[in-house]
């Protein structure tokens, strides 16, 4: 019941409005595009309180450009009609297009007005289902609608209440037309504000400017446009001078424009954001020409292009302007169209553009450097970007209508449809037009980006492309431009640094540099960036030394020493696993644990090669060394472990303790779970938080380089010593139970030995390891892990060796079930030993 209660209304206004209250242009055809142009630009309004819009040629003039905008529309929609082969046989495009002035109340005037001329009512209200339904055909020719960015969002909030046709613009950025919730069947052919907010962003940080100013206006596309500028800069750091909003009524003798005048007059901004319409852009600009302020101007999409702005008197005297402009291209044949538009063309809005111009009295002469209104002139104000837009508007639509009524070069097989299918045919077309590629996301946004520009305002004309931000040739206008008042005092003199002042905003002040800094600059305004940086001799603040480097040195006596033993241990490691692997299958072989030996000899290896990534200066490979040995060593531990397992169950005889114990007899299992624990923290850490080399101050004219050790890598070391310590422990209490066993290699009690020295070395390093400041830091790291892994290799399998090399006649089956019955005849026990 609303929505039919509100259609009556619209019913109602649709009678109450006239034709001859709008200028528009009309072709009959079997589908109708409407379009809704801003023509004009200034209205007023009425005795009975109505607006109007100003379209007396005597009164005020259109403008070139809008009027072209109007004529590419009626251009690409003739061009389909008489395209060879048919694009759509049998069927002919139409076109109603008004003259909506930029406001927005009179838009949806005209587009209520629009529908009522290509709907019947009466057939609406018949229809069983109405006009409320999708799935429903209304009995209109209407099928499709194309709007400017002015009036986009009142007239999709308008007609997406009737499932209406899909609205098309040609040039709305805003990002809240993005929301398929609010306006479900709104489409376009240029870019989101998102994407060039971001863009802005990035030339910002690409000159490393610190503040800028934003200037919106009070309209979605301007309040949206700032809110987004204003959260990107916040969350990069750089800082927002001020955000002024301009109200509607915005004009050169408002309140408003003396207070921004005075604002930006005042402002340390090194970029000043002008996100509004080029009408309020030119107020702005000419205020500012005579108060003679220059900065770094930064245009939005609306004014970057504006021949209104570029033909400014002075406006080379403001300073660089960077522009932000949709992907252009021309529309193929449309210059030729235009140049030939008066021989025998006609349209409402051509006749009246005729008539404006024949009350001008000017010549037919034409010079495009000037730019006048005369129609030989007429291409001289084509522009490649919002008309390029409504080219593609006319192609997606008329592709989509191709492809839903399954046409081929000689017949359409459908004739009827709903809007609704018809948007959801354009919303999923891939169209490539003129080299251009387009395609819309889930919201209805192009697949289309923006384009860099940097205006040549010598020559007081729109400016070249830059290909890139990172372009010398932007580098180098930007230096040699005239600016000059940025962050309060841009350069300081050597030895002073720029500070923030306190009384907040962007401002800054040069500060002399403490005793122990300096400063210095290379005159180059591009890079005058004084920061204060550690020092060198007294006295001398603005001069550059470099500074000694400090890290453990090869060449360090500590150094030498850490290699020697470490060269030497990896050495004795290879003799041990060749006598191992020579005496495979001997007794004391299997008793140090056969295969298990050997991992746990590689995992010595590697520990020991890994001391060495501890000396030298750090890099981001050698910074790994901790993480590795925590991996490393809790693969010996566990080989260590599964061995006195195996011992226990071989050697005890107490019924409830081998019970147990078996249980736990899987050798890998046991090396496979602890290990494996390990490494998930190891490469946790690795992963998460990658160490790398860092330089920490230290004395006046010293760096200290070292890994970096963050809080969280704390974290991490220390998991990384309890863990494996836990283990250590484990170990030698088995070790320590089993040392009354009948061993005649001593395992047990050798292995808790081994295991006494690794937990006192870590409990005394680590504490040492985590406050020690100094180039030595890394040298007590590598001395816990030679002594944890000289003490497993000295304690577990060197004097396994001596015993392969010098007692062989213990290392023998014999010998051993003999020190077995002997222990047990000690004891008093029975013991049954086989041969």
């Amino acid at each position: 019941m609303f929505l039919l209660r509100l259609f009556l209304n619209l019913l109602a206004v649709f009678h109450s409005c006239s034709e001859n209250d709008f200028l528009h242009a009309y072709l009959p055809g079997d589908i109708m595009i409407g379009g809704l142009i801003p023509i004009h630009q200034q209205t007023n309004r009425t005795e009975d309180r109505k607006m109007h819009c100003l379209f007396n040629a005597f009164i005020y003039r259109f403008t070139s450009q809008t009027f072209l905008h109007s004529q590419v529309m009626i251009y690409a929609i003739e061009e389909i009609n008489r395209r060879t082969p048919r694009l759509l046989p049998n069927l002919t495009l139409g076109y109603d297009i008004y003259d909506t002035c930029g406001d927005v109340s009179l838009a949806i005037r005209a587009a209520l007005q629009l529908l009522k001329n290509q709907s019947d009512p009466q057939s609406i209200f018949s229809s069983p289902c109405y006009f409320l339904m999708s799935d429903c055909i209304l009995v209109h020719k209407l099928q499709a609608m194309i709007v400017s960015y002015f009036v986009s969002k009142g007239v999709c909030k308008v007609l997406t209440s009737f499932s209406f046709p899909p609205q098309i613009s040609y040039a709305s950025t805003s990002e809240l037309l993005s929301m398929k919730y609010k306006f479900p069947t709104f489409l376009r052919t240029v870019s989101s504000d998102k994407y060039q907010t971001q863009a802005i962003l990035e030339l910002v940080k690409n000159f490393t400017w610190q503040s800028v100013v934003i200037v919106g206006s009070d309209d979605e596309y301007g309040k949206y446009g700032s809110d987004s500028l204003e959260k990107h800069f916040e969350e990069n750091n750089i800082c927002v001078d001020f955000v002024e909003i301009l109200p509607g009524n915005f004009n050169e003798n408002s309140s408003t424009a003396k207070d921004l005048i005075e604002k930006i007059t005042t402002s340390t901004a090194e970029a000043i954001i002008m996100f509004t319409k080029d009408a309020n852009v030119r107020i702005i600009l000419e205020a500012v020409i005579k108060q003679n302020i220059t900065r770094n101007w930064i245009a939005s999409d609306t004014w970057s292009t504006s021949p209104k702005i570029s033909e400014i008197k002075g406006i080379e005297l403001i300073g660089p302007v960077f522009g932000f402009i949709f992907s252009q291209n021309e529309v193929p044949g449309f210059q030729n169209y235009v140049r030939s538009l008066f021989n025998g063309t006609s349209n409402a809005i051509l006749r009246h553009y005729l008539l404006s111009i024949n009350n001008s009295k000017e010549d037919m002469e034409c010079n495009c450097q000037e730019k006048t209104s005369k129609p030989n002139c007429l291409h001289c104000y084509i522009d490649h970007g919002e008309s390029y837009g409504i080219y593609l508007a006319v192609q997606v639509i008329a592709e989509g209508l191709r492809s839903l009524l399954k046409c081929d070069h000689q017949s359409c097989e459908r004739t009827r449809f709903t809007p609704f299918e018809l948007f959801k045919e354009i919303s999923n077309i891939k169209l490539t037009v003129n080299n251009t590629t387009i395609n819309f996301d889930a919201n209805g946004d192009p697949s289309l980006g923006y384009d860099i520009m940097l205006w040549n305002t010598s020559e007081s004309k729109r400016g070249e492309f830059i290909k890139s931000m990172s372009d010398e040739h932007m580098l180098i206008i930007l230096c040699l431009s005239k600016v000059s008042v940025f962050n309060c005092s841009k350069k300081c003199q050597p030895g002073q640094i720029l500070k923030s002042k306190e009384l907040g905003g962007c401002c800054h002040e040069c500060s002399d540099c403490s005793s122990e800094e300096y400063s210095f600059g290379n005159g180059q305004c591009c890079f005058d960036l004084y920061l204060c940086l550690q020092i060198l001799p007294k006295g001398k603040r603005h001069t550059c030394v470099n500074k000694k480097e400090i890290f453990l040195e090869w060449s360090d006596p500590f150094s030498i020493i850490l290699s020697t033993m470490a060269a030497s241990a990896i050495v004795l490691t290879v003799v041990i696993a060749i006598i191992i692997g020579i005496n495979y299958g001997t007794p004391i072989v299997k008793a140090i644990g056969g295969c298990l030996c050997f991992v746990e000899l590689a995992s010595l290896l590697l520990s020991f090669c890994l001391t060495f990534t501890f000396i030298g200066k750090p890099t981001a490979h050698s910074c790994v060394g901790v993480p590795l040995f925590g991996i490393t060593f809790s693969l010996c531990i566990s080989c260590i472990l599964a061995n006195l397992i195996q011992i226990m169950v071989g050697f005890s005889f107490d019924p409830k303790i081998c019970s147990r114990i078996k249980k736990l007899n899987h050798p890998v299992a046991v090396v496979v779970i602890i290990s494996g624990v390990q490494v998930g923290v190891s490469l946790a850490w690795l992963i998460l938080l990658p160490r790398s080399p860092q330089k920490v101050p230290q004395l006046p004219d010293t760096i200290l380089y070292q890994c970096d050790f963050t809080n969280e890598s704390i974290n991490f070391f220390a998991t990384t010593v309890v863990y494996n310590s836990f283990w250590g422990f484990v170990c030698f209490i088995f070790a320590f139970r089993g040392r009354q066993l009948p061993d005649i290699y001593k395992n047990a009690t050798l292995i808790s030995l081994s295991m006494v020295l690794f937990l006192i070395i870590w409990i005394v390093i680590l504490p040492i390891y985590i406050n020690l400041q100094g180039k030595n830091k890394p040298a007590i790291c590598s001395v816990a892990i030679l002594i944890s892994c000289l003490s497993i290799l000295g304690c577990h399998l060197a004097p396994k060796c001596y015993i392969m090399l010098f007692r062989k006649e213990i290392n023998n089956q014999n010998a051993i079930s003999e020190y077995i019955r002997k222990h047990y005849e000690r004891k008093n026990l029975p013991v049954v030993t086989s041969s």
